[in-house]
C-alpha cells in the first residue's frame, strides 16, 4: 500500500513557479495557403515544444525576450529553422512551409506499416522520442524502454548481465524488437543488444503492445517494439561526453558524436552517428565477484537517403556494433585463469535498404526492402576446478571456449492502395516476405551446440476502413509458413476505433499469435549454479505456442491554450497454448540441465493507466502504471527439490514508472523520474556458500528515483548551444542486496534494478 501511494504521490506533484515574463507566441502553419495540421514547432533555446492543431493554429507561452531559433517540421514538409526576436507581449508569427519533392509515407510500424496518425490508429501506439532518453538519461535503448507503460527491463545473470525487456508480463522472446521497421534484431543479438544500441542512435521507439503477429509473424505474442534510428532532417552537429560513478574510482563514461547533412534541394540526405562507451567491472558485496561486467563498446550507424524524383525515395542503413564484455572474478589474467568467469567478444552488422515509389495519382505505393544482420561471437564461460588438481590441468590445457555465429536475411515487398470503393476511405495493404535465420553457438569442451536454421515465407493482407469520421475498422491476416512447423500458420487480427468525441477514442482489438520452436536468446544464455554450468535444450517433440488476446482502451485528451492533459486506460488478456517452460531433468558433469518442453496453457490478464499533463509548455508529466496477473495453467516445475507452482518467476504484478520535465527559468531546466517495481516471484538454487537449498523468494519493492538538472549557454551568433547537465540515478540506492558470493554462486538469482547509486555529469555541444 505504501510503494501505491509513493508512486501516485509522485505523479500528482504540482509544481509553483514565477514565470520571467508574460511574452506569448502565435500563428499559424501553411503552405501554399493551405493549414499544415500537426505541426511540431520548437524553440530549442529553451527546451519548449507544441503541436499545431488541426486547423494549423499553434501557441507558445511565458517565451523569454530576445533572439531564438524556431524549428518547425511536418510530414511531407521540409524542416524549417527560422530566427525570431520575441518582444514584449503577443508575438504573431505565421510560418510558411514548402513541400517536400517527394509526397511518400514513411513505412513504420503505427500499428498498421503504414503512416498513420496515433489519434486516427485503431490499435494504441506509444513512441519515446529521443528528447524523452535524453531528458531522463537514458543512456541506451535498455535504460529507455523501462519509461513505458507495460513495459518493465529485466537484467539477469550476475556475471554477464545479459537483458530481456518484458511486456506485459510476458518474457522478452514473446516480444518482435525490429530495427528501422525490420526483424533483424536476432535470438544472439536479443541477449545483450537492448544494452548495445546507444541512445543518440535513436530518433523514437515505437511501441504496441499485444499480438502482432498478423504483420509480423513469430514472436510477436506480447508485442513489437520499433527502434528508428536518426535520420537527416537538417544540417546539425552534436558532440556529447558522459561521466557517471556509482563509488570511489569505479565508473562508466562515453562519447558521443552525430551529424547531418542536407542539401539545399532537400533530395539528399546523411546522417552520421558514433559511440564509444567503457565501464568498469563493479563489485557490490566486496567478494571480488562483479556484479556488473566490465564493458567497452564502439557504434557506428548510418543513415542515408535519396530523392531521384518527386515520387520516388531510397533509404539506406548500415549500422556497426562492437563490443567486449567481462564478468565474474576481477583478477588480471585472462578469463580462464579466473576461478568463474564470462567472456564476450561481437561484432556485429546491421543493414536495411528500402525503396518506395508512388504512383496511380498518389493513391498507390510499392516499398521493397532488404534487410540483413551479421553477428559473431567468441566466448568463455567457466568455472576453474580447485588449484592445482589433475582437473584444473585438463581445464588449463583446453578451456571452454566458444564461438557463435548468427545471419538473418530479409526480402520484402508491400503494396498500399487507397480507394473509395466502399463509399468510403479504405487502405489495402498486401505484402510477402522471405527471412532466413542461421544460428550457431557451441563449446566442444561442454559438447554444447545449437545448430539452427530457419526460413520463412509468409503473405499478409489489411484493410484499413474509415467507415465513418469517427469509425475505424482495422482487419488483417497473415499466412507463414516456417521451416520448423509442418502446417502452414494463419494469423488473423481485427480492431475498431470509435471516437465519441475528437478528444475521446474507444479501442478493441482481437489478434492471434504463435512462437515457433526455436531457440531464443535466454536459451542460448548458459547460467552458473551449485559450481556447474546450466544449459537449455528443446524437446524433441516441441510444438509451436499459439496466443489469443484481447484488449480494450479509452483514450482522453483535452488540448486547452495554457495546458494540455489526459489519460490512457487499457485492460488486457492473453492467453498462451502449448505455452514454454524449463523442465528441470537434472545434472550431468557440466550442471544442471532444462529442458523446453510445452505446458498445458498460461494467462496474462491486467490493467495500464496512462497520466499526463503539460502546463504552460513548462511542467511535463508523464507517467504509466500496470496491475496484471501471469500464471500458468498447470503449477510447473522449477527445481526437484520444491513443489511446483503456477507463478511466473520474475513478473512483478504492480510496476510502473513517472516522469515530471520542469523548465521553470530560462535556460535551465529539471527533471525527476521514477522507475516502480513490485514484489514478484523469485527462485534461488542452492550452491553458493550463503545458500545451502534451493528456494523460491520474495522480492522487495524497487522505487528507483533519477534527478537531473541542465543548464544551456547559447552563443546564438554562431548558431550553438552548449548543454551542462549534472544528476544522480537511483538517488535512494534501491538495489539488490542479497547477492550471492563466490565461484558457485547462483548467477540467475538477480532480480533488482540495473544500477546501485550513481552520479553523473553530461556535457553536450551542438548547433541549432
Amino acid at each position: 500500500m505504501n510503494n501505491h501511494r509513493t508512486f501516485f504521490l509522485f505523479i500528482i506533484i504540482t509544481f509553483s513557479y514565477i514565470s520571467i515574463s508574460a511574452q506569448t507566441i502565435k500563428g499559424k502553419v501553411t503552405s501554399s495557403d493551405k493549414a499544415i495540421a500537426y505541426a511540431n514547432l520548437v524553440i530549442d533555446s529553451i527546451n519548449i515544444g507544441v503541436s499545431a492543431n488541426d486547423s494549423g493554429t499553434y501557441f507558445f507561452n511565458s517565451v523569454p525576450l530576445g533572439n531564438h531559433f524556431l524549428l518547425v517540421s511536418a510530414i511531407g514538409m521540409n524542416t524549417k529553422k527560422i530566427l525570431i526576436n520575441v518582444k514584449d507581449g503577443v508575438n504573431i508569427i505565421d510560418i510558411e512551409l514548402e513541400s517536400t519533392n517527394y509526397n511518400l509515407n514513411q513505412v513504420v510500424i503505427s500499428a498498421t506499416k503504414t503512416n498513420k496518425k496515433i489519434t486516427d490508429s485503431p490499435v494504441i501506439v506509444s513512441v519515446i522520442s529521443n528528447k524523452f532518453l535524453n531528458d531522463v538519461q537514458a543512456c541506451n535503448l535498455a535504460e529507455g524502454l523501462n519509461y513505458q507503460t507495460g513495459l518493465r527491463i529485466e537484467y539477469n545473470c550476475q556475471t554477464c548481465n545479459y537483458t530481456q525487456v518484458r511486456m506485459n508480463g510476458l518474457n522478452g522472446s514473446y516480444s518482435q524488437i525490429l530495427i528501422n521497421s525490420r526483424p533483424i534484431f536476432s535470438s544472439l543479438i536479443g541477449l545483450y543488444g537492448l544494452e548495445q544500441i546507444p541512445s543518440n542512435m535513436i530518433n523514437r521507439i515505437e511501441i504496441i503492445r499485444g499480438g502482432g503477429s498478423s504483420l509480423y509473424g513469430s514472436s510477436a505474442i506480447g508485442g513489437v517494439i520499433n527502434v528508428i534510428t536518426k535520420i537527416p532532417d537538417y544540417n546539425k552537429v552534436n558532440v556529447s561526453y558522459d561521466f557517471y560513478r556509482f563509488k570511489k574510482n569505479i565508473y562508466d563514461q562515453s562519447v558521443s558524436a552525430n551529424s547531418t547533412l542536407v542539401n539545399e534541394n532537400k533530395n539528399f540526405g546523411v546522417t552520421l552517428s558514433v559511440n564509444k562507451r567503457e565501464r568498469m567491472a563493479y563489485d557490490h558485496n566486496g567478494d571480488n565477484f562483479s556484479e556488473l561486467p566490465y564493458l567497452n563498446n564502439k557504434n557506428f550507424n548510418f543513415n542515408i537517403f535519396l530523392v531521384p524524383s518527386n515520387n520516388q525515395k531510397l533509404e539506406l542503413n548500415l549500422g556497426s556494433l562492437q563490443e567486449y564484455r567481462y564478468g565474474g572474478e576481477m583478477i588480471d589474467e585472462i578469463a580462464h585463469f579466473a576461478m568463474q568467469s564470462e567472456e564476450r567478444i561481437h561484432e556485429i552488422l546491421i543493414a536495411n535498404l528500402d525503396y518506395q515509389i508512388d504512383f496511380n495519382n498518389k493513391l498507390s505505393e510499392l516499398i521493397i526492402y532488404l534487410a540483413g544482420q551479421k553477428a559473431d561471437r567468441e566466448h568463455y564461460t567457466g568455472i576453474r576446478p580447485q588449484i592445482n588438481t589433475y582437473n584444473d590441468s585438463i581445464h588449463l590445457i583446453n578451456p571452454p571456449y566458444g564461438k557463435s555465429f548468427n545471419k538473418i536475411k530479409q526480402f520484402g515487398i508491400q503494396l498500399n492502395h487507397k480507394h473509395d470503393l466502399f463509399l468510403k476511405p479504405n487502405t489495402l495493404t498486401i505484402g510477402s516476405e522471405l527471412i532466413t535465420d542461421d544460428i550457431l553457438d557451441k563449446i566442444d569442451v561442454y559438447n554444447y551446440r545449437v545448430d539452427q536454421q530457419v526460413n520463412k515465407q509468409a503473405l499478409y493482407l489489411q484493410s484499413d476502413w474509415d467507415i465513418t469520421k469517427r469509425f475505424n475498422f482495422l482487419s488483417g491476416l497473415r499466412f507463414d509458413k516456417h521451416s520448423l512447423i509442418s502446417d502452414l500458420i494463419t494469423s488473423p487480427r481485427i480492431a475498431f476505433l470509435y471516437k465519441i468525441k475528437k478528444n475521446i477514442q474507444l479501442r478493441t482489438t482481437y489478434s492471434t499469435g504463435f512462437r515457433a520452436p526455436q531457440a531464443f536468446d535466454s536459451d542460448l544464455h548458459l547460467a552458473f549454479a551449485g559450481g556447474g554450468v546450466s544449459r537449455i535444450i528443446l524437446a524433441d517433440d516441441l510444438v509451436e505456442e499459439r496466443s489469443n488476446s484481447i484488449s480494450s482502451s479509452i483514450n482522453f485528451d483535452q488540448v486547452l491554450e495554457n495546458y494540455i492533459w489526459g489519460f490512457t486506460i487499457e485492460a488486457f488478456n492473453t492467453h498462451l497454448n502449448n505455452a514454454f517452460y524449463q523442465d528441470p531433468v537434472g545434472a550431468d558433469d557440466i550442471g544442471e540441465v532444462f529442458v523446453k518442453r510445452n505446458g498445458s496453457g498460461a494467462t496474462v490478464k491486467g490493467v495500464t493507466i496512462d497520466l499526463r499533463a503539460n502546463i504552460n509548455n513548462r511542467v511535463n508529466i508523464e507517467s504509466g502504471f500496470t496491475f496484471q496477473e501471469s500464471i500458468f495453467g498447470n503449477a510447473v516445475k522449477y527445481s526437484d527439490h520444491l513443489e511446483p507452482i503456477k507463478e511466473f518467476l520474475k513478473t512483478p504484478n504492480t510496476y510502473g514508472y513517472a516522469s515530471v520535465d520542469l523548465k521553470s527559468f530560462e535556460n535551465f531546466s529539471f527533471n525527476a523520474n521514477l522507475v516502480n517495481t513490485g514484489k514478484m516471484n523469485v527462485l534461488h538454487l542452492a550452491g553458493s556458500p550463503n545458500q545451502n537449498q534451493d528456494e523460491y523468494k520474495i522480492s522487495p519493492v524497487f522505487n528507483v528515483i533519477g534527478l537531473k538538472a541542465s543548464y544551456k549557454y547559447l552563443f546564438l551568433e554562431y548558431d550553438l548551444k552548449l548543454v551542462c547537465s549534472v544528476g544522480v540515478k537511483n538517488i535512494a540506492n534501491s538495489y539488490q542486496e542479497d547477492f550471492d558470493i563466490s565461484k558457485n554462486r547462483d548467477s540467475n538469482y538477480m532480480y533488482g534494478p540495473s544500477l546501485p547509486r550513481t552520479y553523473y555529469v553530461s556535457v553536450a555541444f551542438s548547433t541549432f
